[in-house]
């Protein structure tokens, strides 16, 4: 109910840029290009965590970015979802190019999920709303591209803000999990057409998407989520898998995020500089 009314208000109240305040738009054209920077490029935080994938970001996280993503995350913006989806999406584009051997099967989004208790606080799931927007305007642009659900936090997991990057990694160390039937949703690809029949197609990329990412905490621990449910279901397969499948279906997998901390787009992994980014509760 308070998604639909923050929807509905939106419609009658007045409205100013979610980067600058800038009156009668909910984005101006300069907040806008803020989005898209000069690219997606490949970032990384300054101490990497042990199994995060490759990551693209649209734009650094500082000034208007700043702004908008808290606009849509903690002040019900809803209408900022499709302009953080259309740079997201670039930054999926560049997450699946980089991946070796990257081919013509579809583009699974899979966002890092929210607790319960964040998403009925803030009225919505702001990554999973941005992912929508970000598959709708890849298949505008002729790609193969949906958004799969498929991970869950299995235990209570603390607000974020204020840790360190050690603290986040225990914060969220073994906390997500693939729900029931996600191996099968996932897995597009040669194995899943011989365990269900159906004609194999091209497999799919998995791209990792959130809104931001700080430390790497939460995007490390959702590919190990994945990872571990891989190996689960490879085993269920009868016949085995196909010769190089390992490198194919949702083993092979990328991160995107609309921003990251302007630190780690310089990718200096002995940099001691520090960053205090807020909305830190996933």
């Amino acid at each position: 109910m308070r998604g639909w009314w923050r929807e509905i208000a939106g419609l009658v109240l007045p409205v100013a840029c979610g980067g600058c305040g800038r009156p009668q738009t909910e984005l101006c054209p300069e907040c806008a290009r803020a989005l898209t920077g000069t690219g997606p490029r490949r970032v990384r935080p300054a101490s990497e965590p042990a199994g995060l994938p490759v990551v693209h970001a649209a734009a650094p996280y500082a000034d208007a970015v700043r702004e908008v993503l808290l606009a849509h995350k903690e002040r019900g913006a809803l209408a900022l979802a499709g302009p953080l989806g259309g740079a997201l999406a670039g930054a999926v584009e560049a997450a699946a190019g980089a991946v070796a051997g990257s081919g013509g099967g579809p583009l699974l989004l899979v966002p890092v999920p929210s607790s319960r208790r964040s998403v009925r606080a803030r009225g919505h799931d702001p990554t999973r709303r941005i992912a929508l927007a970000a598959a709708a305007r890849l298949r505008r642009s002729g790609r193969d591209a949906r958004v799969a659900p498929v991970l869950r936090q299995r235990r209570y997991v603390a607000d974020q803000a204020g840790l360190g990057a050690r603290g986040r990694l225990a914060n969220l160390s073994g906390a997500l999990e693939v729900v029931p039937g996600g191996a099968r949703l996932l897995a597009t690809g040669p194995a899943a057409g011989r365990t269900t029949g159906r004609t194999a197609g091209p497999a799919g990329t998995v791209v990792l998407v959130d809104d931001l990412m700080t430390t790497g905490a939460s995007l490390a621990e959702a590919a190990r989520a994945l990872g571990a449910v891989h190996l689960s279901f490879i085993s269920e397969i009868p016949h085995g898998l196909p010769a190089g499948f390992a490198q194919r279906g949702f083993e092979r997998r990328a991160a995107a995020v609309v921003a990251s901390s302007p630190a780690s787009f310089e990718i200096n992994r002995n940099s001691t500089r520090s960053w205090n980014v807020a909305g830190g509760e996933r």
